[in-house]
């Protein structure tokens, strides 16, 4: 098969596009390399740098093309609460554009990349695709009006649509920006760095944590998957693990006992949020391989980043 990823030069969109070449289908990713790494992808990838809003551009990637993975997005929760304007011209403008672009060019199916931040607050758990979505953040309203765009434009145009509400995805190659990093990488570095683990609140908030490999499994059958249109379905671990808990889950993985400072001045975010996977299971046959405590042990072995920290103390 032919395939275009979008954001495919990403810590997620790279290990999909790398999954996909190593099966021998074709893979063309579009990244305008604002936060995306040529050197992720395997020479097998074909990468052109540019921006989802490029329709020219697009049209020539989009030619003959089956499938199109949708992965660019700005995707930092704090950020979005700074800079609202450019979540929504990247995550739905963008989304937009590219939706135009798959008509013009006669692409069939679209798999989106949504965000398990869409259901916000909610009165039970574990969060389930039909409840209604309480977005607590404009990163989380702009993959909420992707979604609905992906699948309200699909409808209209004949394009079969599916999006994957994937929760709190880690994993070797996630990177660690100054700011906003993601919790499990930057807590990984901060114990074995011998420096403080943040926590905002009280540490009670859960989240569901998914290991990339999980993550790719389930994007890649959600291509062929049969009788998906217009689903959007959960992917997660299906497990609900509290920020104290990841505190002690990393304590045993790397034997270091870290320093907890609590910032109870600052929200946690979200009090609970775990994925119900009841629709992943019926739609994708999709079971999760890698608990987080695995997880986190692959993550030590197999980053290089954390080779290094390893080694200097």
């Amino acid at each position: 098969m032919r395939f275009l990823v979008t954001g495919g030069a990403g810590f997620i969109g790279s290990a999909l596009a790398n999954r996909l070449a190593r099966e021998g289908h074709h893979v063309r990713v579009i990244d305008d390399l604002s936060a995306g790494d040529p050197a992720r992808l395997s020479p097998a990838v074909n990468l052109t740098r540019g921006n989802v809003t490029d329709k020219p551009k697009l049209w020539r990637l989009l030619n003959n093309v089956d499938c199109v993975y949708h992965l660019a997005a700005r995707v930092s929760v704090p950020e979005s609460i700074l800079y609202p304007r450019e979540y929504e011209t990247a995550n739905v403008g963008g989304t937009v554009a590219l939706m135009e672009a798959m008509r013009d060019a006669g692409v069939q199916r679209v798999v989106l990349a949504s965000s398990g931040a869409i259901y916000g607050e909610q009165p039970r758990q574990p969060v389930t695709e039909d409840m209604a979505p309480r977005p607590s953040s404009p990163y989380a309203v702009s993959k909420l009006a992707a979604e609905y765009y992906v699948s309200t434009i699909g409808s209209l145009w004949g394009i079969e649509t599916v999006a994957l509400r994937i929760f709190n995805a880690y994993g070797p190659g996630q990177p660690i920006p100054p700011t906003h990093a993601p919790v499990i990488p930057q807590f990984m570095k901060q114990a074995l760095g011998g420096g403080s683990l943040v926590v905002f609140g009280e540490g009670e908030q859960t989240r569901d944590f998914i290991y990339i490999d999980d993550v790719v499994e389930a994007l890649v059958t959600a291509a062929t998957a049969g009788g998906i249109d217009r689903q959007v379905i959960n992917i997660g671990l299906g497990q609900e693990t509290s920020m104290n808990m990841l505190v002690q889950t990393i304590e045993r993985v790397t034997g270091r006992e870290t320093h907890v400072l609590h910032v109870r001045a600052e929200s946690g975010g979200v009090s609970r949020l775990v994925a119900d996977l009841t629709l992943a299971r019926k739609w994708l046959s999709y079971e999760p391989k890698v608990d987080l405590e695995m997880g986190l042990r692959l993550l030590l072995e197999r980053d290089p980043q954390f080779q290094v920290a390893k080694t200097n103390n």
